[in-house]
C-alpha cells in the first residue's frame, strides 16, 4: 500500500484514476472537518504522494476548507442551529491570527510539536470522556459572558495555528466554544464551520501571494469537499450532539496516535 501511494507522483494528476482519488478525498476531508475536525490531514498527505512539497501541500488544502465550510455553513443556516453574529466576535481575533500565523515560516522542531498538540487533545478528549455535560447541555452563564481579552487571545492564538498548519484547528476551536462560551456540541460545531470560513480566505491570500497554491489539484479536491461538508452538516443536526461527541473522541485518538508515532500506519 506504501508503495503504491509513494508511485502517485508519477501520474497524470489529470487522469481519472486520479481525479477520483481527489474527489473521494476531498469528500472524506469536508466530513471529517465538520463533523470534529483533523480531516485535512487526508488532503494533506494526498497532495504530497502527488509530489507537492509540504508548503504547497499546506496552502493548496485551503481551497477545500473554503469550499466545505461555505457549503456546511449554509445548511447549518438553513437548520437554525447557526447564529451568524455569534461567530463574528470570536472570528475577528481568529482571522487577524490566521493571517500571522500563514505567514509564520516553519521554526519549531516539527516532532515536538505534534506531541505538544497530541497532549493538548488528550487533554481535551478526557474532558469529552469524563465530563460530557459540558459538552451536550451547554452553559446559558457562560454564554452570556462578556467577550474579553482572555477569549480575545484565546482566538488569536488559535488562528495562528490554523492560518500555520491547519490540521485540527477545528478540534481547539470546538474546545473553546463549548468550555469557555458555553455552547452545546451542535451550536459550537456549526460556528466552529462558520468561523473557519471566515478567517481562511484570508489565510489563502497569504499562500498565493507567496506562489504556495496548486490550483488544478486544489480545485478537483475542494469540489469533493463541498459534498462531504453540506452532507455530514445533516449528520451533525440530525444525529445530535452525543454523536459529534464520539466522533469527536474518535478523531482526537487517531489524531495523538499519528501524532506520538505510535503506530507505524
Amino acid at each position: 500500500m506504501t508503495e503504491l501511494f509513494a508511485n502517485l507522483h508519477e501520474m497524470d494528476i489529470y487522469s481519472f484514476p486520479i481525479i477520483c482519488l481527489l474527489l473521494l478525498a476531498g469528500f472524506m476531508v469536508g466530513f471529517i472537518n465538520t463533523i470534529a475536525g483533523s480531516g485535512t490531514v487526508i488532503s494533506y498527505s494526498l497532495f504530497m504522494f502527488l509530489g507537492l512539497s509540504a508548503p504547497l501541500a499546506n496552502g493548496t488544502i485551503r481551497f477545500g476548507v473554503i469550499m466545505q465550510t461555505l457549503a456546511a455553513t449554509y445548511n447549518f443556516k438553513k437548520q437554525n442551529v447557526l447564529e451568524l453574529k455569534k461567530g463574528v466576535l470570536p472570528a475577528l481575533p481568529t482571522v487577524l491570527g490566521s493571517v500571522l500565523g500563514a505567514q509564520i515560516a516553519i521554526s519549531i522542531n516539527k516532532d515536538l510539536f505534534e506531541i505538544l498538540i497530541a497532549g493538548v487533545m488528550l487533554i481535551m478528549g478526557g474532558l469529552l470522556f469524563f465530563k460530557p455535560n459540558r459538552w451536550l447541555a451547554g452553559s446559558k452563564i457562560l454564554q452570556n459572558k462578556k467577550f474579553g481579552f482572555k477569549q480575545f487571545a484565546i482566538f488569536f492564538i488559535i488562528g495562528i495555528y490554523g492560518g500555520f498548519i491547519h490540521i485540527g484547528v477545528g478540534i481547539f476551536l470546538i474546545g473553546i466554544l463549548v468550555l469557555e462560551m458555553g455552547y452545546d456540541l451542535i451550536k459550537a460545531n456549526a460556528l466552529k464551520v462558520f468561523i473557519v470560513l471566515l478567517y481562511s480566505p484570508f489565510a489563502l491570500i497569504v499562500f498565493m501571494m507567496n506562489d504556495q497554491i496548486h490550483y488544478g489539484i486544489g480545485t478537483i479536491a475542494a469540489i469533493g469537499n463541498v459534498f462531504g461538508g453540506y452532507t455530514a452538516s445533516h449528520f451533525a443536526v440530525n444525529w445530535g450532539a452525543n454523536f459529534i461527541r464520539w466522533i469527536l473522541m474518535s478523531i482526537i485518538l487517531i489524531f495523538c496516535i499519528r501524532s506520538l508515532n505510535l503506530f507505524h500506519l
